[in-house]
C-alpha cells in the first residue's frame, strides 16, 4: 500500500467522521454556497386567468368560508420549488373569492400581506377597526399583526390577489397567527387612513409612526391611473416604462418593510430593453395585452393572468396592441435594499433585447 492509498484512505475516513459528527468540510461545498452570480430555484411562470376565475367561483360554489380554513384562496405554486406552498422563494401569491353577504373571520399573523382589487366593489378589508372600502384597482394593506376581516356588501362577488411575504418569514421561523375572539373586530372608522394619508404631498403632523409600514392602509385606484396617465408620451424607464412604486406617505419609504409594490403602463408600441435584478417578483396583467421575455422564453400574457420573474432572470416587456397594458406587481426588492444586496443590470447585447429561444406554454 503506498502513501496516496493511505492519504485517500485517511481522506474519506475524516469525511465519514465529520458527517457522523454533523460537520461539514467548506473545501467540499465552496461551490455550493458561494456561486458566482445567483442560482434561484424559482422559475418564470404563466397563470392563465381563465383558470383561474374559473376555479376561484367553483371553490365559492363548494368551500365555505369558517373558522380553520379562515379564507378561500387558491395560492399560486412555483413548480421549481419542490413543492414549497410559494410563487417565489420569498412571496406568497394567490387569488381570493368572497362572495355577498360573506365574511372571512377576523385574524392577525406576522406575514404582511396586501390585496389588489380584480373584480368587484363594494366590499371591505377591516384593518385594526378601519373598515376600508374596496373597488377593482385598489391596494389595500394588511401588514405584519395586525387584525384583520374581509366582507362582500355587495350583490357579486369580489375577487383580488393576496401578496404576502409568507415563505420568507417561514423560512425565519417567525410565523406567528392568532384568530380574534369574534368573527369580525369592530368598526372604529371607515376609510379612515384613507382620509388622513392620501393627500398628495401631505400629511397630518399630530399622527405619528405606529409601526415600519405604511399608514395608508388603501391605495385607491383612480388616483393611481391618473399619475400613470399624466407621462403621456413623456420619458420613462428604459426597462419598465411608466411604472410608480407605492410609497409610505410617512416615510418616502415601501409600503412594507418586506413587499414593494409597483404597477406600471406599457404603452401601446413600447418593447422595453432587458436587465435582470436580484429580486424576485409577482406580476398581474390589470388591464391590456403583451408579452415578456424571460430569460429567452417568451411568455404572452393578457388581463388577468399572472407571471413570475424570478431573481436575477433576464426579463423584459412588450405591448404590440393598440391599447395600454398595466401590470400590477409585488417584489421583494425592500429585504433586499434593506440587507445591502440589491443589484441591477442591464442586458448590453443585442440593442438591450434577449433572443427569444422558445415560447411558454401553459
Amino acid at each position: 500500500m503506498n502513501a496516496a492509498t493511505d492519504t485517500t484512505k485517511e481522506l474519506q475516513e475524516f469525511y465519514q467522521e465529520a458527517e457522523q459528527k454533523h460537520l461539514v468540510p467548506l473545501w467540499k461545498v465552496t461551490a455550493r454556497l458561494l456561486p458566482f452570480e445567483p442560482k434561484s430555484k424559482v422559475l418564470p411562470y404563466l397563470w392563465r386567468w381563465p383558470d383561474l376565475h374559473r376555479m376561484a367561483y367553483r371553490a365559492g360554489d363548494l368551500v365555505p368560508i369558517e373558522r380553520g380554513g379562515e379564507r378561500r384562496v387558491l395560492g399560486l405554486v412555483n413548480p421549481g420549488l419542490g413543492g414549497k406552498y410559494a410563487a417565489t422563494h420569498t412571496l406568497w401569491a394567490a387569488v381570493q373569492i368572497v362572495k355577498p353577504g360573506e365574511t372571512a373571520p377576523c385574524h392577525r399573523h406576522t406575514a404582511a400581506a396586501i390585496r389588489f382589487i380584480i373584480e368587484g366593489d363594494r366590499s371591505f378589508t377591516n384593518v385594526n377597526g378601519d373598515k376600508c372600502m374596496m373597488s377593482r384597482g385598489d391596494l389595500v394593506l394588511t401588514p405584519n399583526w395586525t387584525w384583520h376581516d374581509h366582507g362582500c356588501e355587495s350583490d357579486k362577488p369580489m375577487i383580488w390577489m393576496d401578496g404576502l411575504d409568507l415563505p420568507l418569514v417561514g423560512d425565519l421561523d417567525a410565523i406567528f397567527f392568532q384568530p380574534y375572539p369574534e368573527l369580525r373586530q369592530p368598526v372604529a372608522q371607515v376609510n379612515d387612513s384613507e382620509r388622513k394619508f392620501s393627500g398628495p404631498q401631505l400629511k397630518p403632523i399630530w399622527e405619528k409612526p405606529e409601526g415600519n409600514y405604511s399608514p395608508l392602509l388603501n391605495y385607491k385606484w383612480d388616483p393611481t391611473y391618473q399619475a400613470l396617465k399624466r407621462i403621456g408620451e413623456g420619458a420613462a424607464s428604459p426597462f419598465d416604462d411608466i411604472c410608480f412604486e407605492y410609497l409610505n406617505p410617512m416615510t418616502g419609504g415601501p409600503t412594507l418593510p418586506t413587499i414593494g409594490c409597483y404597477i406600471q403602463m406599457i404603452r401601446p408600441g413600447i418593447h422595453t430593453q432587458a436587465h435582470r435584478q436580484v429580486n424576485s417578483a409577482v406580476y398581474h396583467v390589470f388591464e391590456g395585452r403583451g408579452h415578456s421575455v424571460i430569460n429567452g422564453t417568451r411568455f404572452n400574457w393578457e388581463r388577468g393572468d399572472f407571471f413570475v420573474v424570478p431573481p436575477w432572470a433576464w426579463h423584459e416587456h412588450a405591448n404590440e396592441s393598440k391599447e395600454e397594458a398595466i401590470l400590477f406587481s409585488i417584489q421583494d426588492t425592500p429585504v433586499m435594499e434593506a440587507l445591502g444586496l440589491y443589484r441591477e443590470e442591464a442586458y448590453q447585447e443585442n440593442g438591450g433585447h434577449q433572443k427569444v429561444t422558445g415560447t411558454f406554454e401553459s
